[in-house]
């Protein structure tokens, strides 16, 4: 692929080799530079050769000797821009699938990329790859990654996914290992499918690839109420999540003992659902998968203590209603009693979710209907919403209701809080 050359830093080293913008790179050290990730990989190096073909035509070789892993200055055009490739599988429990019709078309998009799994840390099945995409991973020693297993059983991992083409990742899982790349594990459990037995057997396998292997998160599924037509999977109950607990204990203590980290980590949701106290911090070892929801509670805990213990501010004296998800519901009511600062009144307001069913019991999944349905009567003077029940622009629902619409069917003020500790407790204190 060719790429044009938008931009190249006055009187830097590309600039002094004579590059200019409009000029286009054609490849690097003789290989082709597919997109950024080729870019970034190949122009680190301490000797870099540039095959550029100049606005007049012109093909030319341009030697760089540089620090290693400086930059050389460029900027691409957008054709160098990685653009998310859609996922091939038909998961028995993808939420994508279990969407209502007629929402924005961003909602019904699925991604399954590992160019982003390496950028921003989102789950790959490595189905969509090919042999020739899957070279290019080692080549560019793309770590870490991070993966979604759910089965190390072939024939399961492929009836789960519906893709006949699964069944190989114990083998490239291997070959990351042996390339030196190290990755995270997501297991997504649906009971009576890959719980229980296959769940040893998933964990043992992905065990004998550690240290490559750093970790496995286990997460149970989500279920809305759309899944007309899709294959029969039950909720997790607290039994049930407590069997999926005791495998993970068993397993952390052995790894805990022969490696020195726990290596297998249940989610928050998965402890809620047991009714397991949330674990201290060390057991999360500094939290390399919360973005998963693993450690995300004690994590947020810790940061609303330290806010209220460091605190030397007076709160602004009023009464404030959280709304959030029920799962979580009863462990904020246990943080306002120990944290709330004196004078403001909280009330903990558990929301049913009505839009993808009261299966789901997140607070980020909760819709601005729902929340303006449960907060139309109240008589706080304010609302505390946590800001991950809106997309990223923070202007949208995940039912396409704006919040200025929810802020105009309210009878109070309504503040969003960023989703961590530290920023509720100044929520509460009252401060802008």
């Amino acid at each position: 692929m060719e790429h044009r050359i938008e931009f190249v830093q006055p009187q830097g080293i590309a600039w002094r080799r004579g590059v200019r913008p409009g000029d286009t790179l054609l490849s690097i050290n003789g290989e082709q530079v597919i997109d950024h990730i080729d870019y970034q990989a190949l122009s680190s190096r301490q000797k870099v050769d540039l095959m550029i073909r100049t606005q007049g035509g012109e093909e030319k070789n341009v030697r760089i000797i540089k620090a290693k892993g400086a930059p050389l200055g460029i900027s691409l055009s957008d054709t160098a821009c990685v653009s998310p490739r859609t996922c091939h599988n038909k998961c028995i429990f993808c939420f994508i699938d279990q969407m209502p019709p007629g929402m924005r078309e961003t909602l019904y998009v699925k991604d399954d990329d590992w160019r982003f799994s390496l950028m921003m840390g989102n789950y790959v099945t490595l189905t969509n790859v090919d042999d020739q995409e899957f070279d290019r991973i080692l080549r560019r020693k793309a770590s870490p990654l991070y993966i979604s297993v759910h089965a190390t059983d072939l024939a399961l991992r492929c009836r789960m996914m519906n893709n006949r083409f699964a069944g190989n990742i114990m083998e490239r899982l291997q070959r990351l290992k042996d390339a030196g790349l190290h990755f995270h594990c997501q297991i997504v459990l649906c009971p009576g499918w890959n719980d229980g037995e296959q769940l040893e057997k998933t964990l043992s396998d992905l065990y004998t690839l550690c240290p490559g292997a750093v970790s496995a998160a286990l997460v149970p599924v989500g279920l809305t109420k759309h899944r007309e037509g899709l294959a029969d999977v039950k909720p997790f109950t607290k039994e049930t999540a407590e069997a999926v607990l005791q495998i993970a204990d068993r397993f952390q203590q052995k790894a805990l003992a022969e490696m020195g980290t726990r290596f297998v980590f249940p989610s928050d949701e998965m402890l809620l659902i047991a009714g397991r106290d949330i674990p201290p911090e060390e057991a999360y070892e500094g939290y390399p998968q919360i973005e998963n929801g693993v450690g995300l509670v004690r994590k947020t805990e810790e940061a609303l203590k330290t806010a209220a213990l460091e605190n030397t501010l007076p709160a602004r004296k009023r009464s404030v209603v959280i709304p959030c998800g029920t799962s979580i519901a009863p462990v904020l009511e246990k943080w306002m009693k120990a944290y709330a600062p004196e004078g403001v009144q909280v009330t903990v307001l558990p929301v049913k979710n009505n839009f993808f069913g009261h299966t789901v019991t997140v607070t980020g999944l909760l819709t601005g209907k729902d929340i303006a349905a449960a907060l139309k009567d109240r008589n706080e003077a304010e609302a505390l919403l946590c800001s991950n029940t809106l997309r990223e622009e923070q202007d949208l629902f995940l039912d396409d209701s704006s919040l200025a619409e929810l802020k105009a069917s309210i009878p109070m003020k309504l503040t969003i809080t960023p989703n961590d500790g530290a920023s509720l407790f100044h929520a509460l204190l009252g401060l802008e």
